[in-house]
């Protein structure tokens, strides 16, 4: 990397901890800190969700599976994603909002306890809580190898550089700071992808490498269905992203929390859906493209930095690899802020006693310690491990695969289709399908990721189902919360 390069970035990390001191100023609450009090404008809300499911993982291993398997990479994940959230937005959306314009839920695992009781929120706080710590430590050394690869630098450092910035401005700023950064990442991933686009087009004859490249790929890269890639993981991985991404993943929760109201938060559900569909399409051509132009890669995870190293001038590459740092720090960003607020509002509050009594300002406080050690612990995991072969394995084995039982409970209990599904169906479908899982991946040993992904999945949502038909449980306070979730306040009809 050049002087230009790393002045570029250097620049980049000023700017993201300004961002965390301007929007200190705009903190006042720790419901301003958790879901700005629903000021976020509902375009800002629609590129913070879609940024937010972005990391430096798609760089590197995704990377991979594009220089090995080609077109089957956008189809398995920007596709799933893209359809599941335009799903999302006429289902989740709005009621996400809801919950926190007529509850006052800051946490999207808050109203859990109303909808079940309190075991069932409990034992799905700690079982996500787990697993972010996991994911976020990978995307940590995602972010490293990255970084190793332009510059050199061990991935330890890298692992300390980025987590550093990302403590202060998220620590500071809490969800403004988190969307600010989330929009700042959409620009620099414009211009960085772009740059990448037209360089890449330019080394291989033009615009008609859109369409003549694939003939000259290896066989298969033009397949929507590729390797271990099946149709049958794609039906697999659509249900699991649409619940991933409508809350299942719960800071994608907060951006449509922080909306305005319903109807802007399913419209910001829309833009979020729209980017998804395509923008991805422009990232990954250069993927598909690259056994073309760095062929033979012993590691197909260094493929976006040959192509980099490659194509671009000086100073682009550091925009490029500010892109990067944006991709990781943004979701980091948005998964601590997440986790501090269900740690804050949902589980220390039942361990100790004296949480339930902090004023607002020592609330406040609290919040930014958690936010700050959650970033801390996924930062040791990260340096420990040095992410010797976990990269991909934990991103889709992993989190796919548990994220099903987790997120079932928490997005089909906003739903009046399943009101008869209470306490008992939550945490039956919950141990059932991670229990599932473990079996299937441990004990079984299978390596058919369609059968890892899936089998966790259709296992809690049928059990979710079955025990609420068989041991039905709702109440009238329950009956009553899912009710309230199908229009804005505003639209409430006067009562006498």
């Amino acid at each position: 990397m050049s002087v230009l390069d790393w002045s570029v970035l250097a620049a980049y990390f000023i700017v993201m901890i300004g961002i965390g001191v301007w929007s200190k100023g705009r903190i006042a609450t720790v419901i301003d800190f958790f879901t700005a009090r629903g000021k976020i404008p509902w375009w800002l809300a629609g590129i913070s969700h879609h940024m937010s499911g972005y990391s430096a993982i798609m760089f590197v291993a995704f990377a991979a599976v594009a220089y090995t398997y080609g077109l089957a990479m956008y189809v398995w994940w920007a596709l799933t994603i893209g359809i599941g959230v335009g799903i999302g937005a006429f289902v989740w959306a709005a009621r996400w909002n809801r919950l926190r314009a007529k509850h006052g839920v800051a946490s999207p695992l808050e109203y859990l306890a109303r909808r079940y009781n309190l075991p069932a929120q409990q034992v799905l706080a700690y079982s996500g809580a787990l697993l972010k710590v996991v994911d976020i430590a990978a995307k940590w050394v995602a972010i490293a190898i990255l970084l190793r690869g332009f510059a050199g630098i061990p991935i330890g450092w890298g692992i300390l550089i980025t987590g550093a910035v990302t403590m202060v401005y998220i620590t500071a700023g809490g969800l403004w700071a988190d969307v600010l950064t989330d929009f700042g990442q959409f620009v620099i991933q414009g211009v960085a992808g772009i740059a990448m686009f037209l360089a890449v087009l330019a080394h291989l004859g033009g615009v008609s490498t859109l369409w003549t490249m694939w003939e000259r790929l290896p066989d298969g890269h033009g397949d929507p269905f590729a390797g271990p890639y099946t149709g049958t993981f794609f039906l697999a991985l659509l249900f699991i992203k649409t619940f991933e991404y409508n809350g299942g993943m719960w800071n994608l929760a907060q951006r449509y929390m922080a909306a305005p109201s319903g109807s802007a938060a399913k419209r910001s559900a829309l833009l979020s859906s729209g980017l998804w569909l395509v923008w991805p399409l422009i990232l990954f051509i250069p993927m598909f493209a690259a056994p073309l132009i760095v062929p033979g890669l012993a590691n197909p995870e260094e493929a976006y930095v040959r192509l980099a190293q490659t194509l671009l001038p000086q100073g682009v590459i550091g925009l490029v690899l500010a892109g990067f740092f944006s991709h990781t720090m943004a979701m980091v960003s948005s998964d601590a802020n997440v986790i501090s607020s269900v740690i804050t509002r949902d589980i220390a509050p039942v361990l100790v006693r004296r949480v339930r009594q902090l004023t607002d300002r020592a609330q406040l406080t609290f919040a930014r310690v958690t936010t700050f050690s959650f970033v801390l612990v996924s930062m040791v995991i990260a340096i420990s491990t040095e992410g010797q072969g976990v990269v991909l394995k934990i991103v889709v084995d992993l989190v796919a695969a548990t994220m099903g039982p987790i997120s079932i409970p928490l997005m089909l209990g906003m739903l009046p289709w399943f009101r008869r599904s209470g306490p008992t169906a939550a945490i039956v479908s919950w141990a059932a399908g991670l229990s599932v899982w473990a079996y299937v991946k441990w004990i079984v040993g299978s390596t058919d990721q369609a059968t890892v992904v899936g089998v966790p999945l259709v296992t809690s949502l049928v059990l979710y189902v079955a025990v609420g038909l068989l041991r039905p449980e709702n109440t009238r306070d329950r009956d009553e919360l899912i009710d309230s979730l199908d229009s804005d306040p505003a639209e409430q009809p006067a009562r006498a």
